[in-house]
Order: C-alpha cells, then sequence, then structure tokens
C-alpha cells in the first residue's frame, strides 16, 4: 500500500526531494525509517529523500507509515518544494496538520498550519502571508500559548509558531501606516520570544528557533541600527552552529554580507561569503540554489570593492568576478527553482563581458537574461537587459537592431514615476535611427525625446535632443528647417538657464563624458550628394505634422550653441548632445547604462533583495519565488 495519498500525486510535485544521500545507506526498511526521524528532528534537508526511501522499503515489505510519520513526510516534502513546485508547500502543510491531529500531536499540527499560511498565496498572487494570514498566525500563536501552558506543545513547537506569527508581521513591515513604529512592535514581539526560549537553549530545535530569531531581529533592525543588526546576524550563524544545524544559515550569511557591504567592509563580507561557499561541514552539500545565491552576492561584493578599476576594465575584478559569475549562472541551471538568480547572473555576466569589448558574447548571455526576466516579470531588469542590447548592437555597427532594442526599454520605462530614464532612453533610440541612415525617423525620436524631457522638467536635456534633432532635420529637410529647430533648442537653453538660476546645470543620463571632440560635420551636417530634401520651409514634427516657418533664415547655430555652453555645463566644441560614435560603433558604453535602475528595484524600507540587502535594490527574499519557506527549517 502506498504511503501516499491520490491528492498528494494530484500535487505535480516530485516525491520527498532525494539529493541527499549521507553515508552508507541502510537497506533495512525500519533502519530507514529510524533514520529519517532522527533527519526530523535534527531539521536536516536530507529529511525528505530519508522519507521517501524509507516509505518505498516499507511498501515493499507490505508495510505503510503511521500518520505521524506520514505527517512528518509531508512536512519534510513542503519544506523542499522550490520554483514551480513552491505553490504545493501549502495543500502538502495542511494535509501534515489533519494527519499530526490525528496522531495526537496537537504541537506539531499548530506549527504545519502555520507553515502553510506562510507558503500560501499572498496579495496578488504572490507568495507570503497577508494581512488576513497574519491575523489567522496570530490565532495559532495564541493556540499555541495555550497549549504550551497545558503541556500540550513543546518549546520548540511554541516558539516556531510565534516565530512565524512575528516574520509574517515583518514581511507585511512596508505596507503599515507607520512602517518605523510596527518595526518597533515586531522588535518587541521577538525579544519576548527569546526570553521564552532562551532558557530552554540545550534543546537543539529550540536553540535552532534562537537563531532564526536573531536573523528577523537583525534584518528588521538593519535600516535603524546597522551595528546592532551586524550582532545579531553574527550571533545568529553562531546559534545555528552551536545547534549543530548549519544548512539553514545561507539566509543569515547572504544578509550579513550585504550588512557588511553597506558599511564597506567589503573585504570582511568577501571572507565570510568564500567560507560559505568553501564550507566542509559534515552533512548535506550545499543545494544548487544556495550555492547560485552566493556566487551571486560574492561577484557583487569583488565589484564592489573594486569599484574604481570597473570603468577601466581592470583585470583584478574581472579575473574573480567574471568566473563567479559564470558559475552562479551553473548553479542556477542546475537548481531550475529561481530564475531571478540565473538571469540576474547572466545580465551582469554580459555587462561585464560588454564593459570589456567582447560584445558578441555579451548579447548572447543579455538575450537570455531577457528571456529570464521576462518570465519574472521585472520591469527595471527588461529595460536594463534592452538597453545593454542596444549598446552592443550599435557597438557592432547594428544600429538597426539597436534601435529596437532602446525603443523597447524606453516604452518600459516611459511607465515609471521618474520619466527621465524614458526620455534618456528615447534619446538613444534616435542616436540609434541616426546612425542606421534614418533621419526622418531620428528627427521624429528626437523630437519625442525632447517633449519627455520638458514634460520631466529638465529644459537643457530637451535642448541637447532639440539640437541632436536639428543634425537630422537638417539632412532630411535642409538648412532652413534645421535652423528653426536651432532657435527652439536655444529657447529651450534659456529656459533651463532661468530655472538653475545660473547654476552649472545636471547632466543627464544620456550625456557623454566630458571631453569627447566633435567633429564639425556632426555640429552641422551638410546634404549628402544625392539625396532628395523636403522643402526647407518645412518642419515635420514627431505626429506627422508641418509647420510653417514664415519670415527669412537666420543663422542661430552659434547663438544656441553659446546659449546652451555658458550657464548649463555644455561647452560648445567641447561634447556631442548623443553621446554616440556615429562611426563604426567603437569605443566604450554609454555612461547612462550604469544610472538606470536595478533589477527587482526596492520596495520598501524593510524588505530583502535577491543579494541579501535590507532596503535596498530588490524584492524580499523571505517570499519569492524559489526561497526555502521561511522559518520552517
Amino acid at each position: 500500500m502506498s504511503s501516499r495519498s491520490p491528492d498528494e500525486f494530484r500535487l505535480g510535485v516530485r516525491p520527498y526531494d532525494q539529493g541527499f544521500r549521507g553515508g552508507d545507506e541502510p537497506e533495512d526498511p525500519h533502519e530507514l525509517l529510524h533514520r529519517a526521524r532522527r533527519l526530523t528532528a535534527e531539521g536536516h534537508p536530507g529529511a525528505g529523500g530519508a522519507w521517501e526511501r524509507a516509505a518505498t522499503a516499507l511498501r515493499r515489505a507490505g508495510g505503510a507509515l503511521t500518520p505521524g510519520d506520514h505527517a512528518d513526510a509531508l512536512d519534510a516534502t513542503a519544506l523542499d518544494c522550490r520554483g514551480a513546485a513552491l505553490p504545493a508547500a501549502g495543500p502538502l502543510f495542511f494535509r501534515a496538520a489533519d494527519l499530526h491531529e490525528q496522531a495526537g500531536r496537537r504541537g506539531k499540527a499548530l506549527v504545519s498550519r502555520a507553515r502553510a499560511l506562510v507558503a500560501g498565496p499572498g496579495p496578488g498572487g504572490g507568495h507570503g502571508p497577508g494581512a488576513t494570514a497574519c491575523a489567522r498566525l496570530a490565532e495559532l500563536r495564541e493556540r499555541a500559548t495555550a497549549l504550551h501552558a497545558a503541556g500540550q506543545a513543546d518549546t520548540a513547537e511554541t516558539a516556531t509558531v510565534r516565530l512565524l506569527h512575528a516574520r509574517a508581521r515583518a514581511d507585511l513591515l512596508d505596507t503599515a501606516p507607520d512602517p518605523v513604529a510596527e518595526a518597533g512592535a515586531v522588535r518587541e514581539e521577538l525579544d519576548r520570544l527569546l526570553a521564552f526560549a532562551a532558557p530552554h537553549r540545550a534543546d537543539p530545535a529550540v536553540l535552532g528557533v534562537l537563531a532564526d530569531t536573531l536573523a528577523v531581529l537583525g534584518r528588521i533592525t538593519a535600516p535603524d541600527d546597522p551595528a546592532a543588526a551586524l550582532s545579531r546576524l553574527r550571533a545568529s550563524i553562531d546559534e545555528h552552529r552551536a545547534a549543530g544545524r548549519p544548512w539553514p544559515a545561507t539566509e543569515q550569511q547572504l544578509l550579513l554580507s550585504a550588512l557588511l557591504r553597506t558599511t564597506g567592509a567589503y573585504e570582511e563580507a568577501a571572507t565570510l561569503l568564500r567560507a560559505a561557499l568553501a564550507s566542509e561541514v559534515p552533512g548535506p552539500p550545499l543545494r544548487a540554489g544556495d550555492r547560485a545565491r552566493l556566487c551571486l552576492a560574492l561577484a557583487r561584493t569583488v565589484a564592489g570593492a573594486g569599484e574604481p578599476w570597473r570603468t577601466t576594465g581592470g583585470p583584478e575584478v574581472a579575473d574573480e568576478e567574471m568566473p563567479l559569475l559564470a558559475e552562479s549562472v551553473h548553479h542556477s541551471d542546475e537548481a531550475s527553482d529561481d530564475v531571478r538568480v540565473g538571469a540576474l547572473a547572466r545580465l551582469r555576466l554580459g555587462v561585464a563581458y560588454a564593459e570589456r569589448g567582447r560584445c558578441r558574447e555579451a548579447s548572447t548571455l543579455l538575450e537570455r537574461a531577457l528571456a529570464g526576466f521576462s518570465e519574472e516579470g521585472d520591469t527595471a531588469a527588461r529595460v536594463r537587459a534592452r538597453a545593454w542590447l542596444g549598446d552592443c548592437a550599435l557597438r557592432l555597427g547594428e544600429s538597426g537592431r539597436a534601435s529596437r532594442e532602446y525603443a523597447l526599454a524606453a516604452v518600459e520605462a516611459l511607465a515609471w514615476d521618474d520619466r527621465r530614464q524614458g526620455a534618456a532612453l528615447s534619446h538613444r533610440t534616435a542616436d540609434a535611427l541616426g546612425a542606421a541612415g534614418m533621419p526622418e525617423k531620428a528627427a521624429r525620436a528626437y523630437e519625442r525625446a525632447a517633449d519627455l524631457w520638458r514634460a520631466a522638467g529638465d529644459h537643457n536635456a530637451a535642448a541637447r535632443s532639440l539640437r541632436a534633432r536639428s543634425r537630422q532635420v537638417r539632412i532630411a529637410w535642409g538648412d532652413v528647417a534645421a535652423e528653426v529647430v536651432l532657435a527652439e533648442a536655444a529657447r529651450e537653453a534659456a529656459r533651463g538657464r532661468r530655472e538653475s538660476t545660473g547654476s552649472t546645470g545636471s547632466r543627464t543620463a544620456h550625456d557623454p563624458p566630458v571631453g569627447t571632440a566633435v567633429p564639425v560635420e556632426h555640429a552641422r551636417p551638410t546634404s549628402v550628394a544625392g539625396e532628395t530634401r523636403r522643402p526647407a520651409h518645412e518642419v515635420h514634427s514627431g505626429d506627422g505634422t508641418v509647420v510653417a516657418c514664415d519670415g527669412a533664415p537666420t543663422d542661430v547655430a552659434a547663438q544656441a550653441e553659446s546659449e546652451s555652453g555658458t550657464g548649463s555645463g555644455c561647452e560648445a566644441g567641447s561634447e556631442t548632445d548623443s553621446g554616440v560614435d556615429q562611426g563604426s560603433g567603437a569605443g566604450g558604453p554609454w555612461p547612462g547604462l550604469r544610472e538606470l535602475p536595478e533589477p527587482f528595484g526596492s520596495r520598501g524600507r524593510y524588505q530583502v533583495n535577491v543579494y541579501g540587502e535590507v532596503g535596498g535594490t530588490g524584492q524580499r527574499a523571505a517570499t519569492a519565488a524559489g526561497t526555502r519557506v521561511q522559518g520552517c527549517e
């Protein structure tokens, strides 16, 4: 008889994790059962595989798991649900809770129900408890406390339920009316939990809960008191080791290394991550997904420590960063449980290649990253990948492809509250169209960029887009039409000077490095032999309308350059307006690429991103698809 119910087979998940086999595997079903129970008591990640092998051996011998053992097996299976299988964790936990109740283990039943709420679908279809689930967790916490007082739930079970409720509150901090005040209340709850569990720290299971409690305390303390957070995270890792359970510590190691980076301790952060990757602690090896995240975080640490080298492509950074990113890609492909990590590693590796002129290789990586980000649905990631793809294509001389990538990036960026990135990418679209020999389309794209800059309130940038437009207008429609656009650029520059009240003006995301020479033919393009021009008295706007130019044309080119140069930070003859090498595509990347928002941009002060950074640049790791159900170790 099978130890698994038909409902469990319909969940569409693989049987208990079979990845870890420690030491000499016994053959006797009862020995296998004893081993599975021991690993479950230790919170070992190999417990799922041990239960599967025990259940199989029992079935062959004509036996079956008891309800209590079956419940433990389902708990272990649910803890290992990742990636596409993650939605199955909730139903498995609920089924386990029913079996625990049937076996008379009420404390364990409450733990399974609490884990089911944490693993269930959250607001908007995401994973993690919402406000309703958090309220139900509060009820379970009160029931666990009552059961503990009656001697029907042990300290580890009660502390686990209390921790899951506190972690759910921590995940919802940024949705609270007053996040800072709510964070203080959650810290008080966690402090009470520490006081409750500390007298029982001789029990390894309780010590494990204490370690996880310190980690949550460190996470929600990091934005307000980094020094205290560092102390608590270090203590959390030490407690896991003292409990003989080092395997749940990856999240804490990522958090601690990220916090060390924010304080400038790059060397200590790198040492911590290298030690985690090289660990030979007896027991299960690092999961492929965890190794991928650690490699990605170490690559970020190495890059941050060597940031001055990045602009010059220094080998010191590349020699370590690039292999780490390649290793992260490899392990994320092996894990297949978190598309963000693999896509992000490919993006960063592609960028590293592009910075060093290896644009063909970079394009291949960036295209695969883009596919992963499309699946994940992160706009900032897609914009960054497309912008780098456009830059690579432009430097490879594939201007038409570059214009398409820039245009697609610009469309997505225009949905952001800050419209300047969309404007800069629209300007780059126009640059690529001009390089592709399509002056009319380029002129319309520059006009669109100028309109976006005006809407963003940056008149100096609008003037630069208009000056670039004038060059394309000159090619397409002649000198008179170009002079009209230059006059408009001069007026925009004057507005910019008035608004900046004499300041030197701010550089924008699409500005080129200071000191780039401007060939005369780029400053005032002349007609191309054999080119058919439109009448000089017409200027075609982006929406297709024709604006008549009344009066005799005047030479305002020098005036426009002078007005935009004095007081705006753009010296005539010292900078290009586009920052694009119109020749073969040689040269370094567009400087504005580094100003694009980070993938998985921060949504709140207390959230954690894939690198383990709190309040940094990404979604919280605690509820992201592909991570182990938090608080269930």
